[in-house]
């Protein structure tokens, strides 16, 4: 029975019952996640929910269940784009169950050991997905001893269930595409030695000199430089490269970010792209395609959604293999590479 027009009365869950033609166990089971729901049945109580617009009272729920109702989610560098879109993806894989999200962002690994040591109780949250980090070996013992059900987004680890890229391949993609334009001059911009024991920028330089090592190409030390996601690193990077004696006549960056900014240092010297030198990136986050930006687009937002899929799957009590899912990488070609110039 829907609430009288009006009457300011919030639809209960025996109204939604009702509605749905079941019993009010059965509403609390599609509500919490339970597997042992039919699927039609599932789908007409999610319609009456709908219809109804019934919030079910999270504090009731939680003493009820004796659960928080919560997922934790740990990443680094929030406030990059890439992260940012990887939340998107959770917050969307989580949209049609009764959690919700609680994002501990860690700048240093103080606040890394601190967001784990929060988590591992099982008093902060039911479930916990790790984004683009690591957590040390003694942490995931903790958690596994705890019985909380953890999910790694773009990180692997033997013990834990994962989703993740092929780095290195993707970064051998960018370079042969760099090749196969024909420029022998190649620069890289990666990272500096990764924080909280996450090696994706290393895996990505190691593509970088498989592919030149495959076609003969000797990398050359004064090429291949690291630094920080941020843009203005980047930029100054970018700069030093290009005003070598013999500066590239292409540079994969480890990031979009960093191959922005090495349009900026390119920008600044007079120096045109793709004419006289071509710029590839790797992520393909939103800003990418305005630019016009040549770029291996990695699934951020479905590596999120996933996440969130398998750890509401093992919240729900159904199983979840130990083993890394590795989605799809893809070579996206715009404006910023073109063939190497004649020399």
């Amino acid at each position: 029975m829907e609430p009288l027009p009006g009457s300011g009365g919030a639809a209960r869950i025996a109204d939604v019952a009702a509605r749905a033609g079941v019993g009010v166990a059965t509403v609390s089971r599609v509500l919490n996640g339970r597997a042992n729901v039919r699927p039609a049945t599932r789908d007409r109580v999610q319609e009456a929910i709908r219809a109804l617009n019934y919030r079910p009272s999270s504090v009731a729920r939680s003493l009820s269940l004796q659960r928080t109702m919560v997922v934790g989610a740990v990443l680094p560098w929030f406030t990059n784009p890439s992260a940012v879109q990887r939340v998107r993806g959770i917050v969307e894989g989580l949209s049609g169950s009764p959690y919700d999200l609680m994002v501990f962002d860690v700048e240093s690994e103080d606040r890394q050991r601190r967001a784990f040591e929060l988590f591992d109780r099982g008093d902060r949250a039911d479930g916990l997905l790790v984004v683009s980090t690591l957590p040390p070996d003694a942490e995931v013992e903790r958690i596994r001893s705890a019985g909380l059900p953890c999910i790694l987004v773009d990180g692997v680890h033997p013990s834990l269930p994962s989703i993740a890229v092929d780095d290195a391949g993707g970064g051998e993609t960018a370079t042969r595409h760099l090749i196969e334009l024909g420029h022998r001059r190649i620069a890289h911009i990666g990272d500096t030695p990764p924080e909280f024991r996450f090696d994706w920028s290393r895996d990505r330089t190691r593509g970088y000199e498989r592919a030149l090592e495959r076609v003969g190409i000797e990398v050359r030390p004064e090429y291949v430089r690291e630094g920080t996601r941020l843009l203005h690193v980047a930029r100054g990077i970018a700069t030093e490269l290009l005003t070598l004696p013999d500066r590239p006549t292409a540079i994969f960056a480890a990031s979009d970010t960093q191959a922005f900014g090495t349009l900026e240092a390119a920008r600044a010297l007079g120096i045109r792209v793709p004419e006289e030198l071509s710029v590839i990136g790797f992520d393909d986050i939103e800003v990418a395609s305005h630019v016009g930006l040549t770029t291996i687009r990695q699934p951020l937002f479905e590596s999120g959604r996933r996440g969130a899929e398998l750890l509401l799957r093992a919240l729900s009590g159904r199983r979840v293999d130990v083993r890394t899912e590795l989605l799809p990488l893809e070579l996206i070609v715009r404006a910023t590479t073109g063939p190497a110039p004649r020399t």
